[in-house]
């Protein structure tokens, strides 16, 4: 090689951006043509170290039967580590829990999420936990896990921030955050992380709660910090917004900026959960297709929601609404629907939220619950197992994937 020609290589190289080198290493390079799913992670027990008791299990201070903050019961029977609780089944045998502060419990998520072929985990960071060191030190000790767990199983793993609860001046509290984590895993290099999710040439970081009309203490000039600084830092950025973001009407704003804020991002996914049942759900068909022809138009990428069903009379009392599962029809009715409207991704909700009834993971069928009073807890269909919502988004995985011969009829599990 001439000098002339290794100098031409060696400009050229370092002029490549930084995440157009990494996004060859990784192996995720796009959300596109993906299904992934959140994920909480923020459920404790007493003795798993974190020191934070009954965490997301207990309702008012007391986790025992008649006060709890959960509708579906995990299925613990592939744990490694349980935690026996004050419930127990009508045959007197206690029932248990599980950690997410346990590494062996994310090593079995993301097991799962392999076996049934979920692409993959949005991993939540709730502003408002990460401000305090309690919590900021267990959701570090669940991402950690998970990382490691992504890598071991091959499954994609984003950061995902919830804005909920956040308070004006601590946008600047998610810039140190995601500064921090990508000092520890290399988000920006690509290298530590070879499955962290990329769009667009560049790591992908979600931020969540943008737009929303529910009276929020942070409004859109603190969200276009967060989004800015992301931007300006070299990632890619997806917003979760509300269901009426495209006519600002509903739970939405009706502010111009916000749609200023989601040509600035890479994809958006607007938050379906509980805005319709099985009977209102034909309605939104158009809604989807519509903000499909937006999102192309304005050349935003858009990841539609499915969630299998809703519940939380536990955390609400025995009148709040619920959503039924419709034996996995329900579920299977959005994912088509995304589909037909042109969608190429899919945010699933949730992987574990038992506390909503959106959890998709392992949960325990209605004959096998333990004993709740009068509210009692709801259980997966009896003849459809305790995996069938995996399952069943295993088989959107694979229709998004190119794979099978599906159709708006729910797949027949063999």
């Amino acid at each position: 090689m001439t000098l002339r020609r290794f100098l031409t290589t060696f400009v050229l190289l370092a002029f490549i951006p930084v995440s157009l080198t990494a996004q060859r290493k990784t192996r995720y390079p796009s959300y596109k043509g993906l299904v992934m799913a959140g994920y909480q992670g923020w459920f404790n027990t007493p003795g798993d170290s974190a020191g934070r008791g009954w965490y997301h299990y207990q309702h008012r201070g007391t986790f025992a039967p008649g006060s709890c903050e959960i509708d579906f019961w995990p299925d613990v029977s592939e744990y490694k580590i349980t935690y026996p609780t004050p419930f127990k089944y009508a045959d007197g045998s206690p029932a248990a829990v599980f950690s997410a502060h346990d590494k062996s419990t994310v090593d079995l998520h993301f097991k799962w999420m392999k076996e049934y072929g979920l692409d993959g985990v949005f991993m939540q960071r709730f502003v408002a936990e990460i401000r305090n060191p309690s919590g900021k030190k267990h959701f570090n000790t669940v991402l950690s896990n998970a990382m490691q767990a992504a890598g071991k199983y091959d499954r994609a793993i984003c950061i995902m921030y919830d804005l909920s609860g956040m308070r004006p001046g601590e946008e600047q509290t998610v810039l140190k955050d995601i500064d921090e984590l990508n000092e520890q895993y290399g988000l920006l290099k690509g290298k530590k992380v070879p499955t962290y999710l990329h769009h667009n040439n560049k790591p992908l970081v979600v931020v969540w709660g943008i737009g929303f009309n529910d009276r929020r203490a942070y409004g859109l000039t603190e969200s276009a910090t967060i989004v800015n600084g992301l931007k300006e830092r070299g990632y890619s950025v997806m917003l979760g917004v509300p269901t009426y973001w495209r006519e600002g009407k509903q739970d939405c704003i009706s502010d111009p900026r916000l749609h200023d804020l989601i040509k600035r991002s890479d994809i958006i996914m607007p938050w379906f959960v509980g805005r319709y049942n099985g009977r209102s759900y034909d309605q939104f068909k158009d809604l989807i297709a519509a903000d499909v022809a937006w999102c192309k138009e304005a050349q935003v990428d858009y990841a539609p929601l499915a969630f299998p069903g809703f519940s939380w009379k536990n955390m609400n009392g025995p009148k709040a609404n619920s959503i039924p599962r419709e034996q996995g029809n329900f579920f299977w009715r959005q994912v088509a629907a995304a589909k037909k409207a042109g969608a190429q991704m899919l945010y699933v909700a949730m992987f574990d939220e038992v506390n909503e009834g959106t959890a998709i993971f392992k949960c325990a069928t209605a004959s096998h619950l333990p004993l709740n009073g009068e509210t009692g807890f709801v259980g997966v269909e009896d003849n459809l197992g305790s995996d069938f919502y995996l399952w069943l988004t295993g088989q959107a995985a694979n229709w998004f994937h190119g794979k099978g011969n599906y159709s708006e009829s729910i797949p027949v599990r063999k």
